[in-house]
This record gives structure tokens, sequence and C-alpha cells, in this order.
């Protein structure tokens, strides 16, 4: 399983999905606001009004940190 976590800087929901992907030794690759993509470019990707963090895995959008500890936990991932 490879996971794409889209963060911004100063975000609390951001860094509790990092810390569970780390704790949990899951693959990740971090992509940071104004550092990997523009704001423009975040919400061509996942839509007007999307919150950080974005979680994807495998190419699939699981949402923002609730929905991605929701499903992960359903899929007994974590």
């Amino acid at each position: 399983m490879n996971f794409t976590v889209y963060t911004k800087e100063g975000c609390p929901y951001c860094s509790s999905i990092l810390q569970i992907l780390v704790g949990k030794d899951l693959t990740f690759t971090e992509y940071k606001l104004d550092v990997n993509f523009s704001k423009e470019e975040f919400y061509d990707e996942f839509g007007k009004g999307s919150t950080f963090p974005q979680v994807t895995m495998n190419g699939k959008q699981l949402g923002g940190c609730t929905e991605s500890v929701k499903y992960l936990r359903g899929e007994r991932i974590i």
C-alpha cells in the first residue's frame, strides 16, 4: 500500500494522520502546500473547499483525517 498525504504547515489533522502512518510503519509520500503544490492545484485535484489533509491510497482518494482513519480501521489496516 502506498499512501500520499497532501498537507499544509501548522495543520493538527495533518500531523495526526502522519503520526498514524509512521506509527503503523506504512509507506507514504507527503506533499506540502506551497512547496510541492499551490492552493489552486490542490483545489483542482480535490475540489473547491476541500480541507487538509487529503489522503490517497494506491491512487484512491480516502479523504481527510477523519475519513481516512475510519477507512483504515474498517479495512483493518490500523
